[in-house]
């Protein structure tokens, strides 16, 4: 059974981008390294051909920044099924008036909102790899 992929929007100078990518890490490195890995957006864009194998055939979670949804319109360009969707912007929704940071560094706050967007993120890992959903 293949690991689900976590593919974060990338964002650059952006704090809804830099929340997408710590989120993917905290979800990959921390609260489910055996069962979640992430890819490149960069890479999966330009279709390198090691980044679009991960991606095709497997459980996808696309976490974008904005309503652009880059991330999960990338992976589903390059072959891949975007099995979960979630963004930032939806999140800090939920954590009106808080100051998460800026596109280079987050505050404590921004690191808060990061530990319970992963918490969520993990538990649709596992719900994923329970249901069977798309696991190559």
């Amino acid at each position: 059974m293949s690991k689900v992929k976590i593919i974060p929007c990338s964002g650059i100078g952006k704090v809804m981008g830099l929340l997408s990518r710590e989120v993917a890490l905290e979800v990959t490195e921390h609260l489910c390294p055996d069962k979640a890995e992430t890819a490149c957006l960069g890479h999966i864009v330009t279709g390198d051909a090691s980044a679009t194998a991960k991606v095709v055939g497997s459980a996808c979670i696309a976490v974008d920044g904005c309503p652009a949804l880059c991330a999960a319109k990338s992976i589903e360009a390059a072959g891949g099924t975007v099995t979960a969707g979630y963004r930032v912007i939806d999140e800090l929704r939920n954590h009106r008036g808080k100051k998460p940071g800026d596109g280079t560094a987050l505050t404590e706050e921004g690191w808060q909102i990061v530990d319970e967007f992963a918490e969520k993120i993990a538990d649709k890992v596992d719900e994923i790899l329970q249901g069977g959903e798309n696991n190559g």
